[in-house]
């Protein structure tokens, strides 16, 4: 049967999260998460979501994360929701102390409810998630799935912001966005819709939600500077070429604006066109963001 996405649920490891899972996370903010949209039980670029955990995950905390162990902690979550927002975030845990007898009972109390939540499931079968810790005896990572209603663009071109800031370690997508949210709500507050993240020079990255391509009338161009290639960009920029549309990575900074036609940004929630940035208004190219948007629409979902 299928069910409608719940206002917000949280399972760790595949149980329902318990207040020692949330206070590990409030405390707790070095770990990295990807954010998927699910139609029909299936994701767009499933294989670069699980990639992208795994390789986050390798460089911050030395081990890999196996992808059979995502899958199935996503099922289990979304548990006959069929359409949701859904996000996996890794976080290292250490072992418990078993000098602390608090801990200990935690840790046991948290086994416990992981081996009978096995048994949820729309279809009454087993659906056991192996927590899958792996790493030393010291302890391991530890994943938190959290499913929402779905999310879909509203069509309205937007309008950025620039401001002086771009996020450390840009590649990963990680936690504690303070600067992201504080500028997001500073362009908010002016007016415009989000905020445009730039380095010296007015060197233009991303916005500080989503991947940014500008069109010149002759290329799509990706800025070149250090970014989160988000998973509908890595799914687009490939494609592009096919479709008559040359595809680049070039530096562009806030000077260059002008010099545009068109600019459209990019995230999980699909493609969504640019009015302007700052002061500088893009005639816009119906065209371009007509065929860009029908290549993202036309990728195939994958099985979660």
């Amino acid at each position: 049967m299928t069910t409608a996405a719940p206002h917000l649920l949280i399972e760790v490891d595949g149980r329902p999260a318990t207040e020692a899972d949330l206070r590990l996370r409030a405390l707790d903010t070095y770990g990295h998460f990807t954010a998927l949209q699910i139609r029909d039980g299936r994701a767009r670029g499933m294989d670069l979501h699980l990639a992208r955990l795994d390789g986050a995950t390798r460089e911050l905390f030395g081990t890999g994360l196996d992808s059979e162990r995502v899958r199935a902690a996503l099922r289990h979550a979304l548990d006959g929701v069929r359409d949701a927002s859904a996000r996996v975030y890794v976080h290292w845990q250490d072992a418990p102390d078993r000098a602390d007898p608090a801990a200990t009972a935690e840790a046991a109390d948290a086994a416990a409810t992981t081996s009978s939540a096995g048994t949820r499931g729309s279809t009454g079968a087993s659906t056991s998630v192996s927590t899958g810790t792996g790493g030393s005896g010291g302890g391991g990572t530890t994943l938190m799935v959290t499913v929402r209603p779905p999310a879909a663009p509203d069509g309205r071109a937007k309008r950025l912001m620039s401001v002086p800031y771009q996020r450390p370690v840009a590649h990963i997508k990680h936690l504690g966005g303070f600067a992201q949210i504080h500028y997001g709500r500073l362009a908010e507050r002016a007016g415009f819709d989000d905020a445009l993240l730039t380095g010296p020079g007015g060197l233009v990255a991303e916005s500080a939600i989503a991947n940014i391509g500008f069109w010149d009338g002759a290329s799509v161009v990706w800025p070149d500077a250090p970014v989160l290639t988000g998973i509908t960009m890595a799914l687009l920029e490939p494609r592009l070429p096919a479709a008559g549309l040359p595809s680049v990575r070039r530096r562009v900074t806030l000077s260059d604006l002008p010099r545009f036609r068109a600019a459209f940004l990019t995230n999980s929630h699909g493609v969504a066109p640019v009015a302007g940035i700052d002061g500088t208004v893009f005639p816009g190219d119906t065209a371009l963001l007509k065929t860009v948007t029908e290549l993202y629409e036309g990728v195939e979902w994958d099985r979660v």
